[in-house]
């Protein structure tokens, strides 16, 4: 038989050995799942951003209204340099990156200063009260950032800006400075107080962890208090600190509800409420330029990040002994100090909403007298001279509409990223010591890297048409639920592969050994196992999908209103009563789900603070 007549054979067979190979490898459920999550992954976070940013190298056809130089298809660098170098640059990209750039960098700063001592008082000194300072304090997570901004404008508005003078200026007949009502101090103020909690929960959550004995042997060897704080407190908080600073950063710096509520009226405009505009001018290529700028600087900011935490030396502090924690005596300062740390967190907690709530009862907004006490904005009927006529809220069928779709995203949202992010949890912690294991661990937090108005904006541009087998989702709630459940993947696999982490295998083992498929043992060993981390990624992302503003802004059509996009429509129209309306019904639900999560699945999101 000649070479030529066995060269078919011999390829043939090098096809079928190549085909059992790669069928043998899917056949571990770790590999076949990797490979199923990395296309999801690739096909809704890397190629949309890569078809983004070659389409901003391209000349669209709205692009000749703009410039007669504008020849559709063909490749430009005009974009980039209409944003980057151009007349209106310094309005378009300069001015407002710094705006967010200062805005981030302070809230951050002080967020941390917040953040950080109220943990320090709550996890390593006797105050007493913890559990319910503990509550206070996550209360602002619970709420959208721009209800505090709500109530900030409610509190400082004048009548020179706002037409209706604030709380402030109807008791003191005082006119309220714009600097104070509107613009860089009441953006900073209020999300500051917002997130702060974040670094209350991560640093709480590292001090809580900390053995004190570290602390106690040095001040044996007679080092003080300031120099044990340097040398030892300090540099093990760092990881958690430097978390904490830069998920308070990204959030600040793409932070759309609270600029848009106190900075667009005195032209203060961040690089969120740029893009945002630019979208809504039909300026959509420029506002793609905008969302990878916002998105590279988050990118370089986590990239120091894990610069610097990877310099650090490394200290354990968690073993398999006990924790021992000796808690620092405050002495007669203890009961002055719990009061005062009362009443500042009731004042950034609770005292917001309370200002809310009332200001739904005034039939006239800025008018505090008895007469003008009222219940139509919660079930009144239309009335021509009162909102344009805009019903009640409890008898509008427009927010019916809204709470029905809030409530199915946030829900099915939940389920989908909890379990979504259990199994590629399973699979990065599985097949950690595998390069399908660490792709899908790696790969799956690159959504966090994306602002979420930076994401809306990439959406709405790939899904308004339809691609490839996928029909178009816009104008659907499906693609509200698709984006909700991408962005929260990062939070909800870290949760899913630490869970998975702490089962053994040899269950599993057992199980397969007694001839149960991968699907049996998911159900019947990984999913009861795994019960408290899914209710608790379930609990993380419904607070999240019900509060969410930046995310979904730009993709909601009137078919698919929500709550908060229903509130923004309102504080448009000026319609404040009826904005705080809608937000106290949408807070009432958070609230009341975490507390039903907390009590009866006990899943809580400050677990070991505060002596829970």
């Amino acid at each position: 038989m000649s070479s030529k007549s066995l060269q078919p054979i011999s390829l043939k067979r090098n096809r079928s050995r190549l085909w059992n190979q790669v069928t043998g490898w899917l056949r571990n459920p770790v590999n076949l799942i990797g490979t199923i999550g990395l296309l999801f992954l690739a096909y809704t976070i890397i190629w949309p951003v890569i078809e983004i940013l070659i389409a901003t190298f391209v000349w669209k056809q709205q692009d000749m209204r703009i410039t007669a130089a504008a020849n559709p298809g063909h490749f430009t660098f005009y974009h980039w340099q209409r944003v980057l170098a151009s007349e209106i640059s310094p309005s378009l990209f300069y001015k407002p990156i710094l705006h967010a750039s200062a805005v981030a960098v302070t809230v951050s700063f002080i967020s941390m200063v917040l953040g950080c001592g109220l943990a320090w008082l709550v996890t390593r000194t006797d105050l007493p009260f913890k559990k319910g300072i503990t509550f206070l304090a996550v209360i602002p997570y619970l709420l959208p950032s721009w209800v505090i901004a709500q109530a900030w404008l409610t509190f400082f508005k004048n009548e020179k800006i706002g037409g209706t003078p604030g709380i402030l200026q109807s008791l003191t007949h005082m006119s309220t400075p714009d600097w104070l009502a509107y613009g860089f101090v009441p953006i900073v103020a209020s999300l500051s107080i917002h997130d702060s909690v974040y670094f209350f929960l991560l640093v709480g959550a590292a001090l809580s962890s900390m053995n004190s004995q570290l602390e106690e042997a040095a001040s044996m060897s007679g080092a003080g208090r300031a120099r044990i704080l340097r040398r030892i407190v300090f540099p093990l908080m760092l990881p958690a600190i430097l978390s904490g600073f830069i998920l308070t950063f990204t959030r600040a710096i793409s932070s759309y509800g609270v600029p848009a509520i106190l900075g667009t009226p005195v032209d203060f405009y961040m690089i969120s409420t740029m893009l945002y505009s630019s979208m809504r001018a039909r300026l959509t290529t420029e506002a793609h330029v905008l969302s990878l700028m916002l998105m590279l600087i988050s990118m370089l900011m986590i990239y120091m990040n894990h610069r610097i935490v990877g310099r650090q030396r490394s200290f354990v502090t968690v073993t398999g002994k006990d924790s021992h924690k000796t808690l620092m005596p405050l002495g007669r300062l203890r009961r002055p100090m719990a009061a005062v740390t009362v009443v500042l967190m009731t004042l950034v907690s609770v005292v917001p909403l309370l200002i809310l709530l009332v200001q739904t009862f005034m039939l006239r907004e800025g008018v505090y007298t008895a007469d003008n006490w009222t219940l139509h904005y919660w079930l009144g009927g239309s009335i021509s001279g009162i909102n344009s006529g805009e019903k009640g809220v409890l008898q509008n069928p427009i927010f019916l509409l809204a709470l029905r779709n809030s409530l199915w995203i946030a829900a099915i949202s939940s389920v989908i990223a909890a379990v979504v992010g259990l199994i590629l949890g399973y699979v990065a912690a599985r097949g950690k010591q595998t390069w399908i294991g660490r792709m899908v661990d790696q790969v799956s937090f690159f959504p966090y890297l994306i602002p979420g108005i930076s994401l809306s904006a990439i959406y709405i541009t790939m899904f308004a048409k339809p691609h490839f087998i996928v029909p178009a989702l816009y104008g659907t709630v499906w693609l509200i639920i698709l984006i909700t459940v991408v962005k929260e993947l990062p939070f909800t696999v870290k949760a899913g592969s630490a869970s998975v982490m702490q089962i053994g295998g040899e269950l599993e083992e057992s199980a397969q050994i007694s001839g149960a498929s991968w699907w049996t043992r998911f159900r019947r060993i990984l999913l009861p196992l795994n019960r408290k981390s899914l209710l608790s990624a379930f609990l993380l992302v419904f607070i999240g999908a019900m509060k969410e503003t930046e995310l979904i802004i730009m993709l909601v059509t009137p078919r698919t209103e929500t709550l908060t996009t229903l509130t923004f429509e309102y504080v448009e129209k000026g319609y404040t009563q009826l904005t705080n309306v809608v937000l106290m019904i949408m807070i009432a639900i958070v609230i009341l789900v975490y507390y039903l999560a907390t009590k009866y699945g006990k899943a809580d999101l400050t677990t070991g603070i505060g002596g829970q």
